[in-house]
């Protein structure tokens, strides 16, 4: 199992919306980030700042990376565009973090 962590960013305005739209998350988008080894998936919100802390256990790099291609991921990111930071391609702008210390 590898731990990934991320650091994304919701509009101010959207805090509710974003909730929303996790709360009612797609049966296909759920079932497709497990196909690709993706568990004990959590998204943390600071409301002071908009910034999201993800965070994701995955089977490997490889078939993780291999779902940004899906196209129910695509759809995903394009739905999301409009309530976070995204890059050209709608992906959400993410900052990986180094993992520093963990307690089994």
């Amino acid at each position: 199992m590898i731990r990934k962590a991320t650091v994304m960013t919701v509009y101010k305005d959207q805090y509710e919306e974003y909730k929303k739209r996790h709360d009612e998350l797609w049966p296909e988008l759920a079932e497709e980030l497990r196909a690709h080894g993706a568990r004990n998936y959590s998204i943390f919100l600071e409301e002071a700042t908009g910034k999201l802390f993800a965070y994701v256990e995955i089977e490997s790099e490889e078939k993780w990376a291999q779902m940004a291609e899906t196209e129910v991921c695509q759809k995903w990111w394009a739905f999301m565009e409009p309530i976070m930071e995204t890059n050209p391609d709608n992906s959400p702008v993410a900052v990986e973090l180094k993992d520093v210390f963990y307690l089994a």
